[in-house]
């Protein structure tokens, strides 16, 4: 006798059913296809964040981006790779395109060192039109999987809601490192930042803790410790860092520094050095010494080259008159004198078997220039001295003025990244690990945030086009009120937890 099997549905498995029904229709973005006819225009497609004609990694997530058309109630972008591959893409109401993961990783990956032309179709009162096509090239090289970077209130009343995060540059993951409190504590109240990796390595490395629970969290091989890097020849603690990259070891600056605000102009804050010296501090040892100390000389932002062999560091005179500053006329003296300071990057050859350093020598004069450098970076060839410039200081990140330079140490040529580089402000700059990426914060998009922005470093040592961190919902580089500071590339993600962090800090 043959028997069938009956289902029997409850009101609980018929929602349960319609649910997962919903939730799978709805796991990608909506399907849309090339408009059937369209009216070419003369003219260029206006997105944001714009990509177009930029060179991108071939694992970076996809660049979802909106249509600046106000005539426009709808938009399309059909992507066609010059070896095959297609992605149709478009937005509705507000003019947002997402493109869909699987599809954007398949088309850059059959595209990978050619290039993908891209159309978009906006659809008008009188019907659809087209804009004229653009470019993205695909690199062969990979930029590296992950970016850190400090998300902070650009005014620093105070010091809650700060956070280090990690972004996973292939998808739209991101994770906090570890954030501060939520709200003010008087007791608890602590800031964050100079987050710092050894030869693009989540594996060693760490970040000061300032105000309450002070110190500074080193983390090797997955375990976390607070150290207080003080001495009674040293101005404060260490400030700056640069890991060295075979010893276990660490450049810092040390650094006495004042601010003022503006009272009126373009510019709002002005930070600069009171004071700023050279620390070696030996991990394994817990041992720090002076390496530089001049009384007249400000050194400051220590970076080795990828060797170790030299030590790197931007230097100035320090312009003020021998009198002394009473403590209540800082910010005066400041105001006073921060349009004088000029900042050299000069070098020190360090012996690794001896641990030594030998005498400085100049390797960018600025000051006879009357210009200023800021963050020297050797890319890991080892060819390419990569800094930002500006007309004065040392605080990049509030000068107008401020764009990113490099010379070339093999030829001794000097020249701007004008092709990375806008008339906002390009401030705090790391290399990929294979050198073929620059990833720096600039304030291009509104003039006041700071943005986390991708160039190509091509092997003749010009940079290309920049593009804005890609985002899943674009509109977050208008809608997040924080600006991404200290942008920094690693290899691998960082596995030490907020939890394991938070227990070193508060333990005094």
């Amino acid at each position: 006798m043959r028997t069938t099997n009956k289902i029997h549905f409850t009101k609980t498995s018929l929602w349960a059913w319609a649910l997962a029904t919903v939730l799978l229709t709805a796991c990608g973005p909506k399907k849309y296809d090339v408009p059937a006819q369209s009216t070419p225009t003369d003219s260029e497609a206006v997105i944001y964040p714009d990509h177009t004609n930029t060179v991108v990694p071939p694992n970076i997530a996809p660049l979802n981006f909106m249509l600046k058309d106000s005539l426009a109630t709808a938009v399309v972008v059909r992507l066609r790779g010059e070896k095959g591959g297609e992605i149709v893409a478009g937005g509705e109401k507000d003019l947002k395109v997402e493109m869909d993961t699987t599809q954007w990783r398949t088309l850059l990956a059959d595209n990978r060192g050619t290039t993908i032309q891209a159309t978009v179709y906006a659809k008008h009162k009188e019907g659809w039109v087209s804009y004229n096509t653009y470019t993205i090239d695909v690199a062969e090289e990979e930029i590296d999987n992950y970016l850190s970077y400090r998300l902070i209130e650009p005014g620093y009343e105070l010091y809650r809601q700060l956070g280090i995060y990690q972004r996973n540059l292939t998808n739209w993951e991101e994770k906090p490192i570890y954030e501060n409190n939520r709200t003010y504590e008087d007791e608890n109240n602590h800031c964050i930042n100079c987050h710092n990796y050894r030869n693009h390595s989540t594996q060693d490395m760490l970040f000061h803790v300032r105000s309450n629970h002070g110190g500074t969290m080193i983390i090797r091989d997955g375990k976390v410790k607070k150290v207080q890097i003080k001495g009674d020849s040293i101005l404060t603690a260490g400030v700056y860092p640069s890991w060295h990259p075979t010893l276990p070891l660490v450049a810092f600056s040390t650094n006495k520094t004042g601010q003022a605000f503006y009272m009126n102009g373009r510019d709002k804050i002005e930070v600069m050095d009171e004071a700023s010296d050279l620390l070696l501090y030996d991990v394994e040892q817990e041992k720090v010494q002076l390496v530089l100390n001049a009384d007249t000389l400000l050194e400051t932002f220590p970076a080795w080259n990828p060797t170790g062999d030299y030590l790197y560091y931007c230097v100035a005179r320090e312009p003020f008159p021998e009198q002394k500053w009473p403590k209540d006329k800082q910010a005066e003296k400041i105001m006073t004198y921060h349009n004088q300071m000029f900042y050299d990057i000069r070098r020190m050859p360090f012996d690794i078997k001896t641990r030594t350093f030998g005498p400085s020598e100049m390797v960018v004069d600025m000051a006879s220039q009357k210009q200023s450098a800021s963050f020297p970076r050797i890319s890991p060839d080892g060819r390419y001295l990569l800094w930002a410039q500006a007309e004065f200081g040392q605080f990049h990140i509030w000068h107008k003025s401020s764009d990113l330079w490099v010379k070339n140490l093999e030829t001794d040529s000097i020249y701007s990244l004008t092709e990375a580089n806008s008339p906002e402000v390009e401030s705090y700059h790391t290399w990929s690990s294979n050198g073929r990426w620059i990833v720096f914060s600039s304030r291009r998009l509104d003039g006041n945030y700071t943005r986390v922005f991708i160039a190509y470093f091509d092997k003749n040592g010009r940079a290309h086009k920049a593009f804005c961190l890609p985002q899943r919902d674009p509109e977050q580089n208008i809608m997040l009120l924080k600006s991404y500071n200290v942008p920094e590339l690693t290899k691998d993600a960082v596995h030490t937890t907020p939890a394991q962090l938070k227990e070193a800090i508060y333990k005094d």
